[in-house]
């Protein structure tokens, strides 16, 4: 992360403004703290990514999930790349490709302001939707990629990947996606993929997915669920148990969506896993009378 996108930020706890105290290296943030202006809560910032959660908050499935995470970051994308296609009858890159055109990023267009367009992902991992974003984002404009996760060893073999190839703009961060670190409607598109069904509340996590995203933006939720059409093997009905082993009701929470989200739309990309896309309508003004 840059020192200049500090001042985009805000503080998990109070939503105030952060400043950074510390080392930097070429204007990346290296070592030190960002500090809340507002409630004086101080968040690490160690080895380049900028821990912006508490630790007691990451509890339950959160912390099970991270444990696993933390201990296969160098394995993780290797098997989903070997497995997705053994196991559901479909490549990874097609069921990539299925839900990354919800994002409709062909449709993005330089904002009014001349402020780069920014696109979140949530449960960024290793980074192996990175090459897709690129490919489908327009030619000469100007675009961050921010990606938070909680998994410090998954951010660890991101980082690997921007270092080996081109991924301008770029932002890494450890955060928890039931109170992200941004203001409210900052994101031009906003990604979410195999990380809400093991959230220990997954409709507060739908909510700060909908709130950091601007008004009329399509947010993508990607997770685990059986396609209802599909009739799985017995050998896939044990894979699938086995990769939702921390729920016994893997499924898309349509119900736990905002009240106000709209344009909501429901489909499986794979037999395993489901795509929810929804957008959030811009709040009405209402007139003051005398």
């Amino acid at each position: 992360m840059e020192a200049g996108d500090v001042a985009l930020l805000a503080c998990p706890a109070c939503a105030g403004t952060l400043v950074f105290h510390g080392q930097q290296e070429e204007g990346r943030l290296s070592w030190g703290w960002l500090r809340c202006g507002g409630c004086g809560e101080a968040w690490p910032v160690k080895r380049g990514l900028a821990r912006l959660y508490r630790e007691e908050s990451v509890r339950g499935t959160d912390r099970l999930m991270r444990v696993i995470y933390d201990g296969l970051p160098a394995l993780h994308d290797p098997l989903t790349k070997v497995l997705t296609p053994l196991l559901q009858s479909v490549t990874e890159s097609k069921m990539r490709a299925g839900y990354i055109r919800r994002l409709e990023l062909g449709a993005l267009r330089p904002s009014e302001d001349g402020a780069p367009l920014r696109i979140l992902e949530v449960g960024v991992g290793a980074g192996a939707n990175l090459p897709l974003i690129r490919r489908e984002l327009g030619a000469g404009q100007e675009v961050q990629v921010w990606g938070v996760d909680l998994s410090e060893g998954m951010l660890g073999r991101c980082q690997h990947r921007l270092r080996k190839g081109s991924y301008p703009g770029v932002r890494l961060m450890m955060a928890d996606g039931h109170s992200l670190p941004f203001p409210s409607g900052m994101f031009d598109r906003v990604l979410s993929v195999g990380g809400i069904g093991g959230y220990r509340d997954p409709a507060a996590g739908l909510r700060e997915l909908a709130r950091v995203a601007k008004p009329g933006t399509p947010v993508v939720v990607v997770d685990e669920q059986m396609d209802a059409a599909h009739r799985p093997s017995l050998l896939q009905r044990a894979a699938f148990r086995a990769i939702t082993f921390y729920t016994r009701d893997a499924h898309c929470p349509r119900e736990l969506l905002p009240s106000r989200a709209t344009d909501v739309l429901e489909e499986q990309v794979s037999p395993f896993f489901y795509c929810l896309r929804f957008r959030m309508p811009k709040l009405a003004v209402v007139p003051v009378t005398g």
